[in-house]
């Protein structure tokens, strides 16, 4: 698989001559609604066996072959050049496929109003077959222990026809937000405990899920030790069941790190009982904040260095967005708040508006600038390219695999490219 960036002068027939590929294949591959109004800056992901290189100012045949985890002599072999042959800026070296490890790939999907939308459960079929969980969102705690369940429809089904789980997503959401008070009450009352546990045992058994995963955010900072005892019970008691436990936490860099979101979540403390943990790493860039990438890469990594100095790598879900935000210029606290955009919507702004596209290499994110009815508009986004250097770091850091906020809006990049990087796990039996 290749990532290509529009540059001026591009056209899909010229670029499915350079890499040996068609033009309906591009088209198809990034689902393009224009295939002939191309965005310059737009990232492309080019549907072939493996990728080509294209030499630059300073590279050696032995650097290139160490930045793609090959020897040098096998590189020169399969492009058919002398092993000492100096190498001409922009010669096409061709890339083998490399090898792939197995990792588990989760994503929420959450219906909206108290229904599943025809377009949601359509998305819930797209992408199924990419993922070891579906977790719907969410089965929200009652201040006695009871569970108001979100509508499933078919979500068992289209699971068990793609060979994936259910994930029993638990929160603490109270009328729109998650409560501290109801999270208090759940941390620290055993009947209310003792109650919860069996519902959720009853309804996991029920409906076929295999992992129950709390979400339990803004908790009280002081109840952070009972919330870690809470876990340790559901734990044990979940086991016992036959069931997984997973947990969702707060993306923090310290143990000491103070918020409201961060202090009760105790990473050592949680990693040691969970099967595995997600990291909600993403919402640096939000709707009611200043323009900035969502989920940036130099402060994702921060927060999962941090992690690995309190449980293993074989643990961690790495949390990523599937959209971007259309903010309005200036940022005034507490004004508009920013647009939700999906990647493809993104693009499609872009190309609206003139807009070349341009990408920041600290955040490892793309990002453009709009004017409509007077206003200037600033839009974050994941593309190909950022979506890959988070696989990267996966890769790099051994991580368990990664978990998607959420499914619903179109990003089929990221799944063609999930598909090369990794062999998803599947459900056994």
């Amino acid at each position: 698989m290749q990532i290509h960036v529009v540059a001026q002068g591009d056209s899909l027939f010229s670029i499915a001559g350079t890499y040996g590929t068609t033009v309906d294949a591009i088209s198809n591959a990034n689902e393009l609604d224009a295939p002939n109004q191309l965005v310059v800056g737009q990232a492309l992901v080019i549907p072939i066996v493996g990728s080509f290189y294209f030499v630059q100012p300073g590279d050696s045949l032995f650097s290139i072959a160490a930045r793609f985890g090959i020897s040098y002599q096998e590189l020169a072999r399969i492009n058919n050049i002398p092993v000492n042959s100096p190498l001409n800026v922009g010669l096409r070296l061709y890339i083998p496929p490399r090898p792939k490890r197995d990792i588990i790939s989760n994503a929420y999907i959450e219906p909206i109003g108290g229904t599943v939308s025809e377009a949601l459960e359509n998305a819930a079929r797209k992408n199924t077959p990419y993922l070891t969980y579906l977790a719907p969102f969410s089965y929200q705690v009652n201040r006695d222990g009871s569970l108001a369940a979100p509508p499933l429809n078919k979500f068992k089904e289209i699971a068990d026809a793609n060979n994936a789980n259910l994930m029993m997503v638990v929160t603490t959401l109270e009328e729109g937000a998650f409560s501290a008070e109801l999270g208090h009450i759940v941390v620290t009352v055993q009947e209310v405990q003792n109650r919860l546990l069996d519902n959720i045992v009853n309804t996991a058994h029920q409906v076929g899920f295999t992992d129950v995963h709390f979400d339990f955010e803004f908790l009280p900072p002081e109840d952070r030790d009972a919330y870690s005892t809470f876990l340790a019970k559901a734990k044990e008691r979940l086991s016992a069941e036959g069931l997984l436990m997973s947990v969702a936490l707060a993306p923090k860099v310290s143990a000491t790190q103070e918020g409201a979101w961060y202090e009760a979540h105790d990473y050592g403390a949680i990693g040691a009982v969970a099967d595995f943990v997600v990291l909600m790493t993403y919402e640096w860039g939000y709707s009611g904040g200043p323009a900035m990438a969502v989920s940036p890469i130099d402060q994702v990594r921060r927060v999962v260095n941090y992690a690995l100095t309190e449980m293993p790598a074989s643990k961690i879900l790495l949390g990523q967005n599937l959209y971007g935000y259309d903010w309005t210029l200036p940022f005034v606290p507490g004004g508009q708040y920013a647009r939700a955009v999906s990647p493809q919507q993104a693009i499609t702004l872009a190309r609206e508006h003139n807009a070349a596209i341009q990408y920041n290499t600290t955040a490892q994110a793309p990002f453009f600038n709009y004017w409509n009815e007077g206003k200037q508009h600033e839009v974050w986004f994941e593309d190909a390219r950022s979506i890959q250097a988070k696989f990267d770091m996966i890769k790099e850091l051994e991580l368990r695999g990664i978990s998607y906020w959420k499914l619903g809006l179109a990003f089929p990049q990221n799944w063609l490219l999930l598909q090369d990087n990794f062999n998803i796990v599947k459900k056994s039996g």
